[in-house]
């Protein structure tokens, strides 16, 4: 395999992850009142971009190949965990 190929596999394998990476903050401004306490668009795009690859390449290397409905369920759960998680920790405690 060519370094076009290997370019042109990687990419597919963490396309999934970008694109929800790249809708997942802007649907929950879009549909909640995160207030001040929301962290910038491009920070949460880069780490939600890095938990999606993470698993992806995780379920890759668990299943043995690319493009099962586990792999796609798995990142919608830990990207969306991640998301929810990080807005819980960086809402003020006081209310």
């Amino acid at each position: 395999m060519d370094w076009l190929a290997l370019m042109n596999h990687t990419v597919n394998l963490l396309a999934p992850a970008l694109w929800l990476a790249l809708l997942l903050p802007a649907v929950i401004r879009w549909s909640t009142k995160t207030g001040g306490f929301a962290p910038k668009y491009t920070t949460q795009v880069v780490v939600l971009f890095g938990v999606g690859s993470v698993c992806t390449v995780a379920c890759l290397a668990l299943l043995g190949r690319d493009g099962k409905m586990l792999t796609y369920l798995a990142l919608v759960v830990v990207m969306a965990s991640a998301q929810g998680w990080w807005l819980r920790e960086k809402r003020p405690r006081g209310r």
